[in-house]
């Protein structure tokens, strides 16, 4: 699929102007104020009011929230309510719910829990079963890892490469950490000030990056960040 066109405005001024391709998965990667969140709520049909937006898609479906487009928060100990049990707030019948606890690895017991009983890799996991009950088309992830430990950052990892192998979804990772979009997406579209500077392989990109900025990104040191287990 491609976004042909994500162009966002406030008043006379411009702040995104991007477009890129997801083929299989790709890694939307830029520091705080690039634009990258701003593009993410976007597409979820989430900007403030006083925004506009032109979004041109050519893609063999539509993206629908809920339907064909799914969404990943950063933080899972804010994505649900933490009074209400965790298979109230899955709206899923029991069998598909036990069906995707299975699948992220986790056991149907932990439904009957309220989410701070749960650890951070817990809960992210019960975010992505929650996410990919309706077989979503394209999954928007906004950096689900930096919550994480680093243990539970790799498994949350291969965890998301093993479903999209299983349920065949693209997937959307907006983030700014290079080392968790290396190990998880095929490309990269780097974007600075709302727009694309770099784009392509992210093998390619990572090995031999033309830009100084992209330079900065990949050489960044992320390991002062607060990790939650």
């Amino acid at each position: 699929m491609k976004i042909e066109k994500l162009r966002i405005q406030y008043q006379n001024s411009t702040l995104v102007d991007i477009a890129f391709d997801i083929d299989k998965s790709l890694a939307l990667v830029g520091q705080s104020g690039s634009g990258k969140s701003l593009s993410l709520k976007a597409l979820l049909g989430m900007l403030p009011e006083n925004m506009q937006m032109e979004l041109e898609i050519e893609a063999p479906f539509r993206l629908i929230n809920g339907e064909t487009l799914a969404f990943v928060p950063q933080n899972p100990f804010t994505a649900l309510s933490p009074l209400t049990k965790i298979f109230k707030q899955f709206f899923a019948s029991e069998d598909t719910m036990k069906e995707l606890f299975e699948q992220v690895g986790l056991e149907f017991e932990l439904a009957q829990r309220f989410p701070p009983e749960l650890s951070g890799g817990q809960l992210q996991r019960v975010i992505i079963a929650m996410a990919l009950s309706s077989h979503p088309k394209l999954l928007l992830l906004d950096e689900p890892t930096t919550a994480l430990d680093p243990h539970n950052r790799e498994v949350m990892i291969d965890l998301l490469k093993t479903l999209q192998k299983t349920m065949g979804f693209k997937m959307l990772f907006v983030t700014h950490d290079m080392k968790s979009a290396g190990a998880l997406c095929e490309d990269i579209c780097v974007i600075k000030n709302g727009e694309v500077i770099e784009t392509g392989s992210l093998k390619e990109v990572l090995s031999q990056p033309k830009e100084e900025y992209t330079r900065v990104l990949i050489s960044s040191n992320f390991s002062n960040r607060e990790f939650r287990v």
